[in-house]
């Protein structure tokens, strides 16, 4: 309360004008934003998240700032508005989530941030993919990939993985492989920008990217000894959560993958015991893309031979109870 009644009355001294103390004030809050929001159950963060955003528009609304401060002010604007339609997102909500990401899109133009407006274009296609409109995921990743080719930071080489994801639900196989394999060749060139040095939700770490690849495998039904290797190397890849890359939702995608891949091998016991880990989690911890993933395990031990198999069948009426327990945040 004493940390929060200052920062109150640091704002309200700057009524002529904001001053730097208030935009340090700003930064150190989205800083910690960014970094948390990946690490932390959304409803731990959420009320400092609107407050941060709350305060940002209002000092854009009052017209107290200077025409030098505006750009600064809109980033910041638009970074906020990002993980704000995130949260939406993760809450199951994608019509909020949509509404926000525009915001951030128009805060990012006004900002003049190329790498901030490739992101708010990966951001529709994430709301997309997840909201199971494959064909509008893969339009918006193109978009952005395009809108990020001149990039040099990791943004453009995570509006590739959003594509070939999308062409891999839209059973593109080709794409998929292209996409990836021009990602890969753009990682060994890749010199880290500003959104980079923010981390969290802003920069495309090499695990998350082999996250991503064997996601693609995956949806499009690979199960060989490669895909395999490459998906239990992802779940490792997050098996640290003082490694600053870590997130407990792509530790949770990862873990799903590794279970879709061993059930297209016809490993029911091994699929079972990749996916275990996820079902246990708190239910402040299951965002959409979290059970969405679960019920596409589900799905898998439904088809095929695997799905007489007993350990199949308890397997799959536990996932289905998976999602009671949500949403991370409640509504309201």
């Amino acid at each position: 309360m004493a940390v929060l009644r200052a920062k109150q009355f640091l704002m309200g001294q700057d009524r002529g004008r904001v001053g730097e103390d208030t935009l340090g004030l700003l930064d150190d809050e989205v800083h910690r934003l960014i970094t948390e929001y990946p690490r932390q159950p959304l409803s731990t963060i959420w009320p400092d998240l609107l407050e941060a955003h709350d305060q940002v528009f209002r000092l854009l609304d009052g017209g107290r700032v200077r025409p030098s401060q505006l750009r600064d002010l809109y980033a910041k604007a638009a970074m906020l508005s990002f993980l704000v339609a995130k949260g939406f997102n993760d809450m199951e909500d994608p019509n909020q989530a949509i509404t926000m990401t525009r915001v951030a899109a128009a805060c990012a133009r006004d900002a003049e941030h190329d790498g901030l407006i490739a992101l708010t274009l990966g951001l529709k296609s994430l709301i997309a993919y997840w909201a199971d409109r494959p064909e509008d995921a893969y339009h918006f990743a193109s978009q952005g990939a395009e809108t990020a080719s001149d990039e040099r930071g990791t943004v453009g080489l995570w509006l590739l993985g959003l594509k070939a994801r999308a062409a891999a639900v839209l059973g593109d196989e080709e794409t998929v492989s292209t996409t990836n394999g021009l990602a890969y060749a753009r990682r060994d060139h890749v010199t880290p920008d500003d959104l980079d040095a923010l981390g969290g939700l802003f920069t495309y770490a090499p695990e998350k990217q082999l996250y991503y690849t064997v996601e693609a495998g995956a949806l499009l039904g690979q199960g060989d000894a490669r895909l395999a290797a490459e998906a239990e190397q992802a779940v490792r890849g997050f098996s640290d959560p003082t490694d600053p890359n870590w997130a407990f939702g792509d530790l949770a995608g990862a873990q799903c993958n590794l279970s879709l891949v061993r059930l297209h091998t016809g490993d029911v016991d091994g699929a079972a015991e990749a996916i275990r880990p996820v079902l246990e989690l708190p239910a402040s911890h299951r965002n959409n893309g979290i059970v969405v993933s679960a019920q596409r395990v589900r799905a898998a031990l439904m088809q095929g031979p695997v799905r007489t198999a007993v350990t199949a069948r308890d397997l799959s009426a536990e996932i289905e109870a998976f999602p009671v327990a949500r949403p991370a945040l409640p509504r309201g």
